[in-house]
């Protein structure tokens, strides 16, 4: 048993009464780790199918032209290949990653550029959030 090796050397008093409740709970019965955990019942297949996949799709419309845009500006927000987005405008950061060479989506550029005043499309994801 590996409580047995556990407790080889000088032991004290509070490693004697462990030891021996280690034990008794090990010789008495061979307990699986499962048997400590509460049982989750898992729904069958058949249960789950009442609401389909694409009965919900179906039901929800197309996304507007505008948020398609802000989740392309998002997406370059997420990719780090063109350096951090915090504390800069997209602008910014669209022109720097062009300066080191990196060939940032053109696309990204002429949405920034064509939507000046509108922050969604001008400053990052993180701009609320203190640096």
């Amino acid at each position: 048993s590996p409580f047995r090796v556990l407790f080889f050397g000088v032991r004290t008093g509070s490693e004697r009464r462990l030891g021996a409740l280690i034990m008794s709970e090990m010789s008495s019965k061979h307990r699986l780790i499962t048997d400590s955990f509460k049982v989750v019942k898992r729904f069958k297949r058949e249960e789950r199918k009442e609401n389909p996949v694409k009965e919900r799709d179906s039901a929800s419309p197309p996304p507007s032209q505008r948020e398609r845009e802000l989740q392309h500006l998002r997406d370059f927000d997420l990719d780090w290949h063109y350096g951090p987005c915090t504390g800069i405008t997209r602008l910014q950061r669209w022109e720097r990653a062009e300066l080191r060479g990196l060939q940032p989506p053109r696309d990204i550029r002429h949405l920034v550029q064509n939507h000046p005043e509108d922050m969604e499309y001008t400053h990052c994801l993180w701009h609320d959030y203190p640096l």
